[in-house]
């Protein structure tokens, strides 16, 4: 039991030093020419079309190819070059050089029995189809039964199973897998690959009618194993399933035995002829296959150029978007570096307008103390001069109060009465006592008048320091206000702009 990747494949030298050719090799590597030149190198250009290694005309890949296929038609003259060894022969080269690949080519050819299905008119190839038929009827049952009900014989389906060795439609990882089993197991692990195909596709293939069948082998089964959790899965089975060289020599004894029968109750004309006619049958059917292969390995380079002109066309925007993205990164970054700056600018400012604004609201702090004091002062002045007033009036009173002749002048309100004198009782003293009344009572309302004058004076410099005062304070307030709202919208425009610009 082999395993995925590992086995004689996965080193191809311990095979390739058990064939001692090298000296053939040198002799016809690869200037001799080759019979087969044109079907050659028609062929290397269908073959893996869609691989990197071998899409290319003239590239290396292509001239590995050409060389191994012309050397190996110049090698084995009896066989020549057959359509199909070009897929084996890159599957080779996908895993070691040039010579060695050949080498290994020989040894399959060779000492696996490869090359004897192409011999005696394909005779031994049909061999290999009545033993899969036989095991069909034992494992598959049902599909072998439907397959006769409509005619459908094992050449029609399997003839590329055998002859390419499942390289020719089959994904490559699950190719490497199957080459890895025939250099460890030999070339019987082809029937052990071929029964589980037909087993993982019974329920399909039971719903098919004979064109149905054909078109399911040509198309829908090769890519129902692209997947490669289904191309393990299927290698698991064919593992599993034990076929005994005894019963596949049994088969081909039986084959053998028929063919002998054959032989002797047909005319010679006769089978020659149906053996004609089943060649060519064979042979039109194996270039109608490989027509359709070659226009779909074409449509699949057309089809991969297109994806790769179109995967190119996206990495060419794709780069184009980087390269604006990283310009606009740039742009961004110097921008925040600008943002930055003008950030620091607007705190340094921020902090100097703060600085200013302190000291003004220290200032005015002191001016309104000063004002304060001076009101206070002032209105303590006013005080003690009213207080004075007062006292003043009061000891004028008592003077009139205590004189007899004053007292007949004024009432109790401290006013002037205004009295009738007697021109009959009259004399000079009272004429001049009056007089000196008066004016001593002028003087006293006159030094009132002033006492009143400075009161009003006092009342209207306090109602004006007042007055300052408010607009002192409303200047201050003002002051703090504007200083704010500029400092809040610059603090706004600074966080409005780093904004959009995270945005």
């Amino acid at each position: 039991m082999v395993f995925w990747g590992e086995g004689c494949f996965s080193n191809p030298s311990s095979v390739a030093k058990q064939i001692e050719i090298d000296s053939l090799i040198k002799d016809v590597w690869p200037g001799s020419e080759s019979p087969q030149d044109s079907a050659i190198t028609r062929d290397i250009n269908r073959t893996f079309p869609a691989h990197d290694y071998f899409k290319d005309t003239g590239g290396d890949g292509q001239d590995s190819l050409y060389k191994i296929c012309k050397a190996y038609s110049v090698y084995d003259e009896e066989i020549g070059y057959c359509q199909g060894q070009s897929f084996l022969a890159a599957v080779l080269l996908l895993h070691m050089p040039e010579e060695q690949a050949f080498s290994v080519l020989v040894k399959i050819m060779f000492d696996y029995g490869l090359r004897e299905l192409f011999k005696q008119n394909f005779e031994d190839l049909h061999c290999k189809f009545y033993q899969l038929e036989r095991l069909m009827q034992e494992y598959i049952p049902d599909l072998y039964t439907h397959f006769l009900e409509i005619s459908l014989e094992a050449h029609m389906y399997a003839s590329q199973w055998f002859l390419t060795l499942f390289t020719a439609k089959f994904p490559l990882y699950m190719v490497f897998h199957i080459i890895d089993l025939l250099l460890c197991e030999g070339i019987s692990v082809i029937f052990n690959v071929a029964l589980g195909l037909l087993k993982t596709t019974r329920d399909d293939l039971l719903l098919t009618d004979f064109e149905g069948a054909l078109k399911f082998f040509r198309v829908q089964l090769p890519k129902r194993y692209r997947s490669e959790e289904n191309a393990k899965k299927l290698m698991e089975l064919a593992c599993s399933m034990k076929i005994s060289q005894k019963k596949l020599k049994k088969y081909e004894r039986e084959y053998h035995t028929m063919r002998e029968q054959q032989a002797q109750q047909e005319d010679p004309i006769e089978r020659f002829e149906r053996e004609n006619r089943r060649l060519q049958e064979a042979n039109m059917r194996l270039e109608q296959e490989n027509d359709d292969l070659a226009h779909e390995l074409v449509t699949s380079k057309i089809a991969l150029r297109k994806d790769l002109d179109n995967a190119e066309e996206k990495a060419d925007a794709l780069n184009k978007e980087l390269l604006m993205t990283k310009q606009k990164l740039i742009d961004a970054e110097d921008e925040k570096r600008r943002l930055e700056e003008e950030s620091a600018q607007l705190k340094e400012m921020c902090r100097r307008e703060l600085d200013k604004a302190e000291l003004e609201i220290k200032k005015n702090s002191s001016i309104i103390g000063d004002y304060k004091q001076i009101c206070s002062q002032l209105s303590e002045r006013l005080e003690k001069q009213q207080v004075a007033n007062k006292a003043e009036i009061e000891k004028i009173r008592q003077k009139i109060d205590n004189c007899e002749h004053c007292r007949e002048f004024f009432n109790k309100e401290g006013r002037l009465k205004v009295v009738s004198i007697s021109r009959e009782g009259s004399d000079e003293d009272t004429d001049e006592e009056k007089e000196g009344l008066k004016n001593q009572l002028r003087e006293m309302e006159l030094e009132l008048a002033q006492t009143k004058l400075q009161l009003v004076e006092a009342e209207c410099k306090i109602q004006d320091l007042e007055h300052d005062l408010g607009q002192a304070l409303n200047e201050v307030q003002a002051s703090r206000k504007t200083w704010f709202n500029r400092t809040l919208s610059s603090i706004k425009t600074v966080t409005g702009v780093q904004g959009k610009e995270t945005c």
